[in-house]
């Protein structure tokens, strides 16, 4: 049974606090797990996109560098670039926003290239894929520090762990795998015409007539429009996730992400929004925060939230979603069982 380290906070504003945790469980789960660090461990993030408001500052993460360059540990931030069109389209624009959203106290690497083309196979032999594409500098690692943002998530139900893992770590090719066959609805009712879903589409799969129109052919699966449209005018699919295959794939690729790698695991569940940090606008948080979490199990760590976050709510939250960590425990990534040790 996996451990799960929690240190409860009441709010993100309180940057010492949240910043302290996360090395007091670090440093837990190193001792604890007799965890052995290597020369250099890359921090897996998320940078925020831009125009978001509820990402994790980077000065949360602060202890963590201290804690790693006391030890004479050399790091980087580490990150993919996305699928849809934004400022994280391409490594330059990327490198450019983490700057501006205050990444800089470690070099950033954008793990698969210039436009997401830098990626290595790893072989897993399951029902939805027998290999995935990895971005090609997180293949290469033998060590990360995962830092997650517990949150809402259009298509995944909810992200953390596991997603920071199966989409985090993907090349873009391996996206575009996960999205397969997820097609957004356009609400014709809600919908102005204003074409800022068009030009944003990365596969030019609307068509802009007296309202949008998604060509079925031309679509692949991204949910940007979705992301973008001010009007909320464009749904996401959710028939393609019935079966359980969307959620399927990202434990698949979860799974490819983290296979034969030291991975530590650290999700802080704050800012809790209903969609993700990719959303390209302010959000309002619609759940309290909880605190400061890790494990060496992506699952556990997952369930750990979605327990916790229960408990303080008193009734039951991100319904969708939890196929994945049922399926992702199927095939070996983790367990949904864990032990829950407070330090504070």
């Amino acid at each position: 049974m996996a451990n799960v380290y929690f240190i409860p906070i009441d709010t993100i504003n309180d940057t010492a606090a949240v910043r302290q945790a996360a090395v007091d469980i670090l440093d837990r789960m190193i001792a604890a797990e007799n965890i052995a660090l290597k020369k250099f461990v890359p921090l897996k993030v998320h940078f925020g996109e831009k125009g978001n408001t509820t990402f994790i500052r980077p000065e949360n993460y602060d202890g963590i560098i201290d804690y790693l360059q006391e030890r004479r540990i050399d790091s980087a931030f580490i990150e993919t670039n996305v699928l849809y069109l934004g400022e994280r389209t391409t490594r330059t624009e990327h490198e450019r926003l983490a700057k501006d959203h205050g990444f800089t106290r470690l070099p950033v690497i954008i793990a698969d290239g210039e436009h997401g083309e830098e990626f290595e196979w790893v072989e897993i032999d399951q029902k939805y894929f027998k290999r995935c594409k990895i971005a090609k500098e997180l293949a290469r690692q033998k060590q990360l520090i995962v830092l997650s943002h517990f949150k809402g998530h259009m298509l995944a139900g909810f992200g953390g762990a596991v997603k920071q893992l199966a989409m985090g770590f993907a090349a873009r090719g391996g996206k575009l795998d996960q999205h397969c066959n997820a097609i957004p609805n356009v609400k014709q009712w809600k919908c102005k015409t204003c074409g800022f879903c068009a030009k944003k589409c990365p596969a030019d799969a609307i068509v802009m007539a007296k309202k949008a129109r998604i060509n079925r052919e031309k679509c692949i699966g991204c949910a940007s429009c979705t992301a973008v449209c001010p009007y909320h005018a464009i749904a996401n699919n959710f028939l393609a996730s019935i079966s359980g295959s969307f959620f399927g794939r990202l434990a698949e690729y979860a799974y490819a992400a983290a296979k034969d790698k030291s991975v530590m695991y650290i999700t802080f569940a704050f800012n809790i929004t209903r969609d993700c940090d990719c959303a390209g606008h302010s959000m309002r948080p619609f759940l309290p925060d909880v605190g400061v979490l890790g494990s060496t199990d992506p699952v556990a760590l997952d369930q750990a939230c979605l327990d916790q976050i229960e408990k303080k709510v008193n009734r039951r939250v991100f319904k969708r979603g939890r196929y994945t960590l049922e399926y992702a425990e199927k095939i070996g990534l983790g367990s949904r069982n864990y032990h829950l040790i407070p330090l504070k």
